[in-house]
């Protein structure tokens, strides 16, 4: 049994099914909403948390909204945040009011990012990257997190909701300064509901979930407030190269950054570990094993879009006509249109950081 996901720790499901059902979470079916995106139509998208409500709001065009986070510590971001992105623009495309906070406490408290350093980092790199990676800026509403002063209010009120034993129980262990973390991001995923109260979803990979879990669980304890549930969507981790479950900074030759040196991403991608068999000869007369090649996941994943055209590669592969060499040639090509337009999508979104709806409080 899988006991604890940690968004602190370095816990990795490794079967996602199991997952779903040792924390209940809802298996997401592609036809949940309409015209899904790639993630949801190819599997990526696993699961759930009250997604009928979500699927209730858009077709019935009601109001919502969706919600994520930027941890402004670094010059870099990784094929999670893209997943994330991409989820976001989709709700957005379907109605959704879209709201990205800057967790610039966070980061200090965690990571010793000054409130300064943060802001700096998020205007000049995180939020750039996020509009260049599919985040729609008109639709969406950004804000500092050591600005927002309901957020914090709404944190410490929220602290007394819970016991120390049921915090351990969501997250595995417990410290001040973690504690303080979590109500804040409890915070933040209602903090849209105090303008009206309407459903929200908030798109993450699955260590985010206690998160989530625990919001649920404060808006049950606060009844008279009237909060909604908020409704969750989880998507598998990108592989690492080397086959392992998750990209992972701790392995980086095995794991791309956004951005990063193309030369130095081919040859990580032509070191990754593919479905091919133990020689061409074997190969073209029995097929490769698309299911276990890294190559095809960043296929499925993020660089191809058209499924025809991925299902192609997919047959060739089984077939034997396609090879490794040539398949990665293949995918550096991409792999490289993918980071030139990443570069030049982030230098004209910082052109245009002024223009951004940033929530203003006095």
């Amino acid at each position: 049994m899988v006991k604890t996901i940690d968004p602190y720790g370095s816990e990795i499901p490794e079967d996602y099914t199991k997952v779903v059902e040792d924390f209940g979470l809802e298996e997401f079916e592609p036809d949940t909403f309409p015209d899904p995106n790639r993630l949801m139509r190819r599997g990526v998208v696993f699961a759930g948390r009250d997604l009928k409500q979500i699927a209730d709001c858009i077709k019935n065009k009601k109001p919502f909204y969706v919600l994520s986070g930027i941890m402004p510590t670094g010059d870099k971001i990784h094929f999670g945040n893209k997943q994330v992105v991409e989820n976001i623009r989709y709700f957005q495309e379907h109605g959704a009011k879209a709201y990205i906070l800057i967790a610039d406490l966070e980061a200090a408290a965690a990571r010793g990012v000054t409130l300064e350093e943060g802001r700096k980092r998020a205007l000049d790199f995180h939020i750039p990257a996020y509009v260049a990676l599919g985040l729609d800026p008109k639709k969406t509403v950004f804000y500092f997190q050591s600005e927002n002063k309901d957020v914090i209010h709404l944190a410490y009120e929220f602290a007394k909701k819970i016991t120390l034993n049921e915090f351990q129980a969501i997250y595995g262990s417990a410290d001040p300064g973690r504690i303080m973390s979590a109500v804040t991001q409890v915070g933040d995923i209602l903090y849209p509901q105090l303008e009206r109260r309407i459903p929200g979803i908030i798109p993450v990979g699955i260590d985010q979930d206690p998160h989530v879990r625990l919001t649920r669980d404060i808006v049950d304890r606060v009844k008279a407030k009237k909060f909604i549930r908020p409704s969750s969507l989880y998507h598998k981790y990108t592989p690492s190269l080397d086959g392992s479950l998750k990209m992972s900074k701790s392995k980086p030759e095995s794991c791309i950054e956004l951005p990063e040196e193309i030369n130095s991403v081919k040859k990580k991608i032509k070191r990754a570990l593919t479905g091919g068999r133990e020689s061409v000869e074997v190969q073209k007369r029995i097929g490769g094993e698309p299911e276990k090649c890294m190559i095809f996941e960043l296929y499925k994943q993020h660089l191809i879009e058209d499924d025809a055209e991925l299902k192609k590669i997919y047959d060739d592969c089984k077939a034997g006509k396609l090879l490794c060499g040539e398949d990665k040639e293949h995918c550096c090509k991409l792999m490289e249109e993918f980071m030139d337009n990443f570069t030049k999508g982030v230098e004209k979104a910082r052109k245009q950081t002024n223009e951004l709806n940033f929530v203003k409080f006095t």
